[in-house]
């Protein structure tokens, strides 16, 4: 999978050109280059359908578990998180934490709808505002591979509008960066994504 833009939100203080940050965004940068479609293939080849209707287009869940997966060898917690003080972010809202001497840094790939996306951003700005976190980041689609996957996912189109607003948000230290990812390729040759079967919940059951 490819990177194609990302965004700092907020970018304050000397965390923001710390070691520790450009260690966690390396960090998070070469997980997503990991993440393959179909699993073990190498790059990131969507099946070209719409997802607008019913059985049509590819789910979002499975996409991240190579990401993930790459995050832990690369020391993330991604499971039993310990718990974030200081804000309402909880580590349930969470795919994977970092732990550094400067405070944690959280990491959620979205696979909710729109609505989903504006609740973790919301989180994170708080959290980050009680000293909870000291760098979150989100990553999302892009323009061109939103349409091929579950309808109102959330995605960089919808997002970006918000931004100026996001930006004034008063904080001494911190980070907010969205990272915009894309496919590498389209082919018809490929299974479709399996959708979820329990809606927009999180999980790990999945349908075709």
């Amino acid at each position: 999978m490819k990177i194609v833009e990302h965004c700092d939100i907020l970018s304050k203080g000397n965390f923001a050109t710390s070691k520790i940050w450009k260690k966690a965004c390396a960090d998070v940068e070469k997980a997503i280059r990991a993440t393959d479609w179909p699993h073990g293939s190498g790059k990131f080849t969507i099946y070209p359908e719409s997802g607008k209707k019913t059985g049509q287009g590819s789910g979002v869940l499975p996409i991240k578990e190579p990401c993930i997966k790459k995050l832990r060898e690369l020391g993330w917690e991604t499971e039993d998180l310990p718990k974030i003080e200081g804000g309402v972010l909880g580590t349930g809202d969470l795919d994977a934490l970092f732990k550094s001497e400067s405070g944690y840094i959280g990491f959620e790939w979205e696979t909710g709808n729109i609505s989903s996306s504006h609740r973790a951003i919301n989180k994170l700005l708080l959290t980050l505002q009680k000293g909870g976190i000291k760098g979150g980041i989100l990553v999302v689609p892009s323009n061109k591979l939103k349409p091929y996957l579950t309808d109102r996912i959330g995605n960089i189109g919808e997002l970006r509008p918000y931004f100026p607003l996001w930006s004034t948000i008063q904080l001494k230290e911190g980070v907010l960066r969205i990272i915009v990812v894309e496919h590498d390729a389209t082919s018809t040759s490929v299974p479709k994504i399996p959708k979820g079967t329990n809606g927009w919940a999180k999980g790990k059951s999945y349908s075709t």
